[in-house]
């Protein structure tokens, strides 16, 4: 007994001590940096749902972009001078190439590790912009881009652009034949363009098609200019994350005013830092075992040849798929060709649907008039016209992107061409249309079958007999959790607008803004039956 009440003294010093030194060390690094005021923030409640992880799997697949990004320009040289090939790829010896894809070759087939962290590095520009994609996504369905949030979601339009940049520049730098190919259509994109085309295809490329600059111009913007933008914007998107304070999914205790979750440290940190764990595990594995752009089988950019088959990394698909449905249109004007069938699909497209992107959160705010804050997300079905819209857009870039590859899936089955491009063009004109009336309908018809079966309950299997002789199944309440997500799952819908203009009043934009706000908020509304039966759910109590 003696020696285990010395033990525990002994411990207790032990334990003192290091409070001590822990105090003395906190007290010196606060008196340099602002360790106190920085404390709160490790105490920051963050949800727990597996969905809020989508924004840190693209923060880690960036810190691995970055990482082995910095291994292989060790090793890269950007330039375009012509050399005879005398390294490993013996398929390739004495072929005259640039020194960029020269480079390359040696980085795959000399450098130690280097095809593994040059394949690292591309997995995880595809793992990057897939997380972006996805996570905007959830941001869209559940409404986090409202108020107060709308500049957060422009900054993530903006990053999803300026990826999609990054990776092009990327993905061009090798300087291969597949690589080229995709040059030759950007610089046909750039020559569409009325009037400046010409202008802007000579700033870029420095000269007539390819010229001897584009690959070190490429270069500079690919590891310095996009990356450098990249993550400024990555900060200041995670400095309002904070500020503004995570969205959550209503449960009870939760509420519009509160956040209720793990803290960063332990918790949250952990969970994370598992996750930033399986990312490099993950983007290393498909490093080691799962080939892709293998350039030395494409072969040095030739300008006089095309890669037949070729298909560009399927972030940019849909501009390729846009590009082969437009039919040849093209208007002669004075002298000068517009080309309608490149500048509509490659320039006004993405034009238009970033301009979209960009304007969705201040339009939806002024089609349905709410201007509160909003810190809960919504359900879905919740808002039926906006899950709808949301469907058909990923719809329509479904089309566009198994467009891109129409004339691989036409040899692959065996089809005709000609064929398949027009059932493309008229799946992307009715298709979108389809999924918008028939998913608007799905997230009617699951708000009606969830206030069903809280006003007559959960079915048992079990039936009764009546006192009149009849037979009835026996139903058993719905929980009070599930009761409270159903009917409190999100926040009410604003009711719509005013009606403008029957009695003469009101302008044009106040009527189409009236129509508008009607057509959105109605289906997010209950029917009338359906809304006296919530009401009275609503007021019911829990136990009852």
């Amino acid at each position: 007994m003696l020696f285990f009440r010395r033990s525990r003294l002994k411990a207790r010093a032990v334990k003192q001590k290091s409070r001590q030194a822990a105090g003395r060390t906190t007290e010196a690094l606060d008196a340099r940096l602002p360790v106190a005021e920085g404390g709160g923030l490790l105490r920051k409640p963050f949800p727990d749902h597996w969905s809020f992880l989508l924004g840190e799997l693209a923060l880690y697949s960036l810190i691995v972009l970055v990482l082995t990004g910095v291994y292989l320009t060790l090793f890269f040289q950007p330039g375009m001078n012509e050399v005879v090939y005398d390294g490993s790829y013996t398929p390739l010896s004495g072929v005259r190439m640039s020194e960029a894809f020269d480079s390359t070759l040696r980085i795959s087939f000399d450098v130690r590790g280097g095809l593994l962290i040059r394949q690292m590095h591309h997995w995880a520009a595809l793992v990057f912009l897939a997380a972006i994609g996805v996570h905007l996504l959830r941001v869209f369905f559940t409404g986090a881009f409202r108020k107060p949030r709308e500049v957060n979601w422009m900054i993530g339009v903006t990053l999803f652009l300026l990826a999609l940049a990054e990776g092009f520049a990327g993905y061009s730098l090798p300087d291969d034949l597949l690589s080229g190919t995709g040059l030759r259509i950007a610089q046909g994109i750039m020559l569409s363009v009325p009037l400046v085309g010409s202008y802007v295809s000579m700033f870029v490329f420095g000269a007539e098609f390819p010229g001897h600059d584009l690959i070190s111009r490429l270069y500079g913007v690919h590891i310095l200019l996009l990356p450098g933008l990249i993550l400024a914007l990555v900060t200041v998107h995670l400095i309002l994350v904070f500020y503004l304070k995570h969205t959550q999914w209503s449960a009870p205790g939760r509420t519009n005013r509160n956040v209720v979750g793990r803290p960063l440290v332990p918790h949250f940190a952990a969970t994370s830092g598992g996750l930033s764990l399986m990312v490099f595990g993950v983007t290393a594995f498909l490093g080691g075992v799962a080939q892709i752009n293998p350039v030395w089988v494409y072969g040095p950019y030739r300008p006089d040849q095309a890669s037949t088959g070729a298909q560009p990394d399927w972030y940019v698909g849909f501009l390729e798929g846009a590009l082969r449905l437009v039919p040849p249109w093209e208007t002669t004007v004075t002298g000068h060709t517009l080309m309608w069938n490149v500048l509509l699909p490659a320039v006004v497209l993405p034009l238009a649907l970033f301009a979209l992107l960009y304007a969705y959160p201040f339009a939806e705010a002024w089609v349905t008039g709410d201007r509160r804050e909003h810190h809960l997300c919504d359900r879905p079905r919740d808002r039926p016209v906006r899950t709808a819209l949301g469907a058909a857009a990923v719809s329509a870039y479904g089309v566009l992107l198994l467009a891109g590859g129409n004339d691989v899936v036409a040899h692959a089955f065996g089809i005709s061409l000609n064929a398949l491009t027009w059932v493309l063009r008229t799946a992307l004109i009715v298709l979108p249309v389809l999924v918008f009336m028939v998913v608007k309908r799905v997230c009617l018809a699951l708000r009606e079958a969830e206030l069903e079966r809280l006003a007559e309950g959960e079915e048992t299997g079990r039936m009764r007999q009546t006192v009149e002789g009849g037979y009835e199944e026996e139903h058993r309440p719905v929980g009070d959790e599930e009761r409270y997500v159903v009917l409190h799952g999100s926040m009410p819908a604003a009711p719509p607008l005013a009606a403008a203009g029957r009695d003469g009043s009101g302008d044009g934009a106040g009527r189409l803004r009236s129509a508008l706000s009607h057509w959105f908020a109605a289906a997010s509304h209950p029917r009338a039956e359906s809304r006296e039966s919530a009401r009275q759910l609503r007021d019911r109590p829990p136990d009852s």
